[in-house]
């Protein structure tokens, strides 16, 4: 491995062409290094035909050097040695550092593939079993408190519990940590009881404690996070004894059993107040079927809790890694050990089976009238999306519109950069001066988006989509004409109160038919979620997020 990392820095200094004249104290400035040791490697490199060197004698002379490898070659066979080491951490820090290179990308995927999937190996007659899987959002924290990547809930929903779950129907709810509940006719005083003996994976039990600490840290928390209208709305958690929680509401909200499914209402020990937070998000302890016993920028590993309540995962440990690139290959009749896919982009699938999850990702543009320019005007704003659409039928008064000569700033998270700079592309067709600005997910939340024209949003389509909405069209209020915004708000009192979910559904209808009507809203386009998996996998469902649940995922055992 140092010998291929001073090839590339010899080459990154000196390659700009494949023959140079150099002396050997440039290249031990460059190896940081001493003039003999730089001797030391240069014929080092000629033993393996890396490089060829015709010295010149005397001190200080200058000697010809020649590349005969391409720095990707080099590259490629370092990563292959840590990846044979299972030296991870060595080979996704080579693989960033020249993810770019598409000669890289093609030469390491067969490797990739070998190393990701189904592995198993006996100890002591026992089979172990383990998922590797590729993940390309890299992953900061697991706390729920602090999440804001569906990467990191994914992990969550793994490691936390909530007091209810999903159940198999859509609108169906189910126990969890609450073994029953209750409210009262107002609708606002609910009453949980929880199980006995539910165990964290820190050995202490569940208790009512823990689950008013994990409320009472969403309620006083300043950020701005995911679903905040919703627990906003707790006036007071109390503990009537160690198994029994109320739960006293401000007002009814028929959104909040639905919110208490999500993994932002997972409960956390109340240890944690003791702990301190920092460190929570990456080493976490929940009651969830796995527990993270390792976790940093590239590898997050999860090994089983076997005493986890509602019974013990078929996995023995789960290894998630940080890819900067999609893995995709063609894969031929014999099968990859790639058994689990998220999002797959695969050529050759005759070996795989396809499902769906019955999610999707809606994105789309939405205009920002609370800054003053341009979109204020509903003539231009009119214009701009009809362009967006790629209408032939533009609007009769396209000839009285006047493109602003000033640029419109188009404002993302790092991940839809591509998304917004396709929305610039099709606007400069059209005349429009466009600027994108991204920004980290928790940044998105503070003033860019008041300050850009245009905002680029997604939506992750799942059994949580209707507290998706609710909480989308809250932030959407905010940039839209204070008329509109009245209709808007006024039309989210009506869902919170709403107790039918069908009748909810035609209400956020009604927004969205509202603010596309206005020009307020575009839908750019929409993508179901997919996995993909060879049939040597068992147990693929789904849970809430249309993630595939790793609880009961199964191997066929070792003949």
């Amino acid at each position: 491995m140092k010998l291929h990392d001073q090839y590339l820095k010899l080459h990154s200094q000196h390659g700009s062409s494949n023959q140079i004249d150099v002396t050997l104290d440039e290249l031990a400035l460059t190896l940081g290094c001493t003039h003999r040791n730089a001797l030391h490697v240069v014929n080092k490199m000629v033993a393996q035909d890396w490089i060829s060197w015709t010295p010149s004698r005397g001190r200080g002379r200058r000697s010809l050097l020649k590349f005969l490898i391409p720095p990707e070659d080099i590259a490629v066979q370092s990563m292959m040695q840590a990846i044979s080491r299972k030296d991870i951490g060595s080979a996704i820090a080579g693989i960033k550092t020249h993810a770019k290179s598409s000669v890289l990308q093609d030469t390491l995927q067969g490797w990739l593939l070998a190393y990701f999937g189904h592995h198993a190996e006996m100890n002591h007659n026992r089979q172990i079993d383990t998922l590797r899987l590729p993940i390309t959002q890299q992953l900061h924290t697991f706390d729920p408190l602090y999440m804001n990547l569906l990467a990191e809930s994914f992990v969550s929903s793994h490691v936390f519990d909530g007091l209810v779950r999903r159940g198999s129907n859509r609108d169906e709810i189910v126990p969890n940590l609450a073994h029953a509940w209750e409210t009262d006719e107002s609708r606002t005083l609910w009453t949980f009881f929880l199980r006995k003996e539910v165990p964290f994976h820190h050995g202490k039990v569940l208790s009512s404690k823990d689950v008013v600490y994990s409320f009472q840290r969403l309620i006083q928390s300043p950020q701005r996070t995911l679903y905040s209208s919703i627990f906003k709305e707790i006036q007071e958690v109390t503990a009537v004894n160690p198994s029994t929680v109320r739960i006293q509401l401000k007002r009814p909200n028929e959104l909040f059993l639905p919110f208490l499914c999500t993994s932002r209402a997972a409960i956390v020990p109340h240890e944690l107040v003791q702990w301190g937070e920092s460190g929570f998000g990456r080493k976490p302890v929940g009651t969830g079927p796995f527990k993270v016993s390792e976790m940093n920028e590239n590898l997050c590993i999860l090994e089983v809790f076997p005493y986890y309540f509602r019974g013990r995962a078929h996995l023995d440990r789960v290894e998630i890694l940080n890819i900067p690139w999609t893995v995709e290959a063609a894969l031929s009749e014999s099968g990859s050990p790639f058994h689990v896919i998220q999002n797959p982009t695969l050529e050759g699938e005759g070996t795989w089976s396809r499902i769906h999850s019955e999610s999707f990702i809606r994105k789309f543009v939405t205009c920002n009238t609370q800054k003053k320019g341009p979109l204020s005007d509903p003539v231009i704003r009119a214009n701009l999306i009809s362009c967006l659409k790629n209408d032939a039928t533009l609007p009769v008064h396209k000839q009285l519109v006047s493109i602003p000569s000033i640029p419109l700033q188009i404002a993302t998270i790092s991940q839809y950069q591509g998304d917004a700079e396709s929305i610039a592309a099709t606007l400069a067709g059209h005349g429009y001066l466009c600027k994108v600005v991204t920004s980290s997910p928790e940044d998105f939340k503070g003033p860019i988006r008041m300050e850009s024209d245009l905002i680029v949003f997604s939506l992750f389509r799942d059994q949580d989509e209707q507290l998706r909405l609710f909480d989308l069209y809250r932030t959407l209020s905010q940039h839209i004409e204070q008329h509109i915004r009245a209709d808007v708000e006024g039309w989210l009192n009506i869902i919170a109160r709403e107790s039918n979910s069908v009748v909810r559904v035609q209400s956020f209808q009604r927004i969205e038919d509202l603010l596309i009507g206005q020009n307020h809203l575009h839908i750019l386009h929409e993508k179901p979620i997919e996995t993909a998996y060879l049939p040597s996998v068992r147990g693929v469902t789904f849970n809430s997020q249309g993630w595939v649940d790793l609880r009961h995922v199964w191997f066929p055992p070792l003949l």
